[in-house]
């Protein structure tokens, strides 16, 4: 049949010797004897391909890929686009097939505007050469159309946020305007609609928390196994030869569901030092709330970020998280967290042990939660081992059962 892949992203020719015309056979980690086998044996013929909704930098989903690919080295990448060199060498090196939202005006920083076109350009992408596609989605990736023959897992980070109950926070009148938030709210119901019918385009749904996971059965009446995402705890180490600064950390993309406002009006209140890592739309209106005692330093390499855990007091996330990967790399550092106990704090964060839970989404209660980690002494040592669970090794073992399991009911 007449193949419909999507346009490769980087262009390659004959004289470059990395140069295939066709995506040539992926050899995957999989085992077809079902039960007692170890998760990575590796099985000559398994055709793998991995779809993510897009790479135009290197966040929480996009570490779980790369986990997720270091299992299947041969598989390449599916995406609605790659702004190149905004990911891990170990993502770049890979294969990449994007689809037409890739050469779209301004895709590169204003992709989220042709969030009606994602239905179209997910659907493209033709995988009839593959046994098994995983896809890794917070957006549209878990959408794509495969062959009944080939088995489909999906890793879910969230529904999605947009279309189902985070519309006001993306597109409420406050974000985009009166005017335009009311023409957006039909395309949104809209793509809600298309995300729950096309649900049953996968074979088996992983969520990466248990709040996650109830969010998979509420929007799409499906069940979900749990394998909470890995953070590189050979990377993220504590400083044993310096003690915490009187600063306060945020590392986050700058949008509206992370409540943010409530971490600087937090810091503002209590008088101390606050910084915060990371660039998005809020990023102008935050930065009018801050004063003196707030620092905004965009992005910062992942050395940089290691040393901003050691040394901080604590880290603060005041926003309804679905799993959060801040925190858990914050508490590998040793250092504690501040949270709201709401989603996936509440299964990554120790209450009293490893941190702080805050009840109360208000900026009072906030305040006194800082107060409060300030005033403790946490043991370094309890806060990394429980960080410790968490591990890649961990991550790929559970993981890698839940595809053999997968393929084992394929192949009955």
């Amino acid at each position: 049949m007449t193949e419909r892949r999507g346009p490769r992203c980087e262009v390659r020719g004959p004289e470059n010797p990395a140069y295939r015309s066709d995506p040539q056979p992926a050899t995957s980690h999989l085992d077809t004897h079902c039960p007692e086998l170890e998760p990575r044996t590796p099985v000559l013929g398994k055709r793998v391909a991995l779809v993510h909704d897009w790479l135009t930098g290197m966040r929480g989903g996009e570490k779980v890929l790369e986990a997720i690919a270091e299992l299947y080295p041969d598989a390449p990448i599916y995406t609605l686009l790659h702004v190149k060199g905004s990911v891990s060498r170990a993502l770049e090196s890979r294969r990449i097939y994007c689809s037409f939202v890739q050469w779209l005006p301004g895709s590169a920083r204003h992709y989220r505007g042709y969030l009606p076109l994602f239905p179209t350009a997910i659907e493209q992408f033709d995988f009839d050469r593959y046994d098994l596609v995983i896809s890794t989605s917070h957006c549209a990736a878990k959408s794509v159309v495969v062959p009944g023959r080939t088995a489909h897992l999906c890793y879910c980070h969230s529904p999605m946020r947009y279309a189902w109950d985070q519309f006001p926070a993306y597109f409420g009148p406050e974000q985009v305007g009166a005017v335009r938030s009311r023409l957006l709210r039909p395309v949104l119901a809209r793509l809600a609609r298309w995300d729950a019918a096309t649900a049953s385009r996968v074979d088996r749904f992983v969520a990466n928390s248990q709040y996650v996971a109830g969010r998979i059965a509420r929007y799409y009446n499906r069940k979900s196994a749990i394998v909470y995402p890995s953070v590189d705890t050979e990377f993220y180490q504590p400083d044993p030869t310096r003690r915490p600064e009187p600063f306060f950390l945020v590392v986050s993309a700058l949008v509206p569901y992370k409540r943010l406002e409530v971490a600087i009006r937090a810091c503002e209140a209590v008088g101390v030092l606050l910084r915060i890592v990371g660039r998005g739309p809020e990023e102008g209106r935050l930065r009018q709330l801050g004063s003196g005692r707030v620092e905004f330093l965009g992005w910062r390499t992942d050395e940089e970020i290691r040393t901003l855990y050691q040394h901080c007091r604590a880290v603060l996330m005041p926003g309804v998280e679905d799993f959060g990967m801040v925190p858990v790399e914050a508490q590998a550092c040793g250092r504690p967290v501040v949270a709201y106990a709401q989603g996936g704090a509440l299964e990554s964060v120790i209450d009293g042990t490893t941190g702080v839970l805050v009840n109360d989404p208000s900026v009072d209660a906030f305040a006194a939660a800082l107060r409060d980690v300030s005033s403790r002494d946490f043991d370094p040592a309890d806060i990394r081992r429980h960080a410790e669970s968490f591990s890649r090794v961990r991550f790929q073992r559970e993981f890698q059962e839940q595809i053999t399991n997968l393929m084992c009911e394929a192949s009955q």
